[in-house]
């Protein structure tokens, strides 16, 4: 008992100091229908394959994300806190001082933290130490890219999600640009 009690500072020091190496920026949570939660993050550009698909690590500033999770309130027979599948998601991203801006299609990634999710690396248009503005624009799935039965569309509707654009400004991503993984 006593050396388990001795190690637990080194325990809690050892976790700190793995959160403190991989923060991620939350840059905003946000609720739409039917029961869906979404949240937006920034968060350190990584290793994504397959190479040549998603931009190289080493050429990205950061790794924008959006986690998009059925909630308490959704359509009968989804889990709850599970993954959104086949969204239409995009971001742009604007630079705040120069206004030059970069649009960006998130498509899903596989990772041990967040399991599904949208996510892609990117480049910043302009300087890492600029404020910026990231607009999320959501959409459902287009059309023939997933088949909708009858009890769903009759009981929730044609789409898995109601079509939303979230925005959010004076974000600083000069923290997480400096980061890295490894």
């Amino acid at each position: 008992m006593k050396k388990i009690l001795l190690s637990l500072p080194l325990l809690i020091l050892s976790i700190n100091s793995i959160t403190q190496e991989l923060p991620e920026m939350v840059i905003g949570k946000a609720s739409s229908g039917p029961g869906i939660d979404y949240i937006f993050e920034g968060a350190i550009k990584d290793d994504v394959s397959p190479a040549g698909f998603f931009l190289a690590e080493d050429q990205s500033d950061i790794h924008i994300e959006v986690l998009a999770n059925w909630n308490d309130e959704s359509p009968r027979g989804s889990v709850v806190g599970g993954f959104v599948a086949y969204l239409d998601i995009k971001t742009i991203i604007t630079n705040q001082k120069t206004n030059q801006s970069k649009s960006v299609i998130l498509k899903p990634h596989l990772n041990m933290s967040d399991n599904l999710h949208y996510a892609q690396n990117l480049k910043l248009p302009g300087s890492t130490k600029d404020l910026y503005t990231v607009s999320f624009a959501i959409n459902p799935p287009r059309e023939g890219l997933i088949g909708m039965h009858l009890d769903w569309r009759e009981e929730v509707g044609k789409d898995i999600a109601v079509a939303s654009v979230f925005t959010f400004a004076d974000l600083d991503f000069y923290k997480i640009s400096q980061a890295t993984r490894r």
